[in-house]
């Protein structure tokens, strides 16, 4: 186990295409991840803000800066989480990678860049470890569902 990212490994019974649009179309990723992704472009360097509960406890502000850094259509996206409040040293890359299995998807989501050093990066680290796993992905799932 990496004390600087996070890996998650979860089956979708849902196609690739349409795990794609889950992570890529703004008013769904709104629906499982946060708002403000209605900005959302696929396009690399387009620039957004999401904003979510501040988290007092690891430094997080609740608004953060978001960057497009690569996409492959269908299977692979990258973006880079920049927290607002520059006394923050949140610096993140999130990348999902996307592979057909059966009639579904096998989705790989790995979220980098955590200061081993730092103990509310530390924090921060365990929470969003737990939220991935549980409050994300069955969020996600639901979100696919209702396509």
């Amino acid at each position: 186990m990496s004390l600087t990212s996070i890996t998650v490994d979860q089956f979708l019974p849902h196609p690739p295409a349409k795990v794609w649009r889950a992570l890529t179309e703004p008013e769904l990723i709104a629906q499982w991840l946060m708002p403000g992704s209605e900005d959302f472009r696929l396009e690399v360097g387009h620039r957004y803000v999401m904003t979510t509960v501040p988290r007092p406890n690891t430094g997080f502000s609740g608004t953060l800066d978001v960057e497009v850094l690569a996409y492959e259509e269908e299977r692979m996206l990258s973006v880079r989480w920049q927290d607002r409040d520059p006394a923050n040293s949140a610096d993140w890359t999130i990348t999902w990678n996307l592979e057909p299995e059966g009639r579904g998807t096998r989705l790989f989501l790995v979220h980098d860049g955590f200061d081993p050093d730092d103990p509310a990066q530390m924090m921060a680290r365990k929470i969003m470890d737990g939220g991935w796993r549980s409050h994300v992905m069955r969020a996600l799932g639901q979100t696919l569902e209702e396509l």
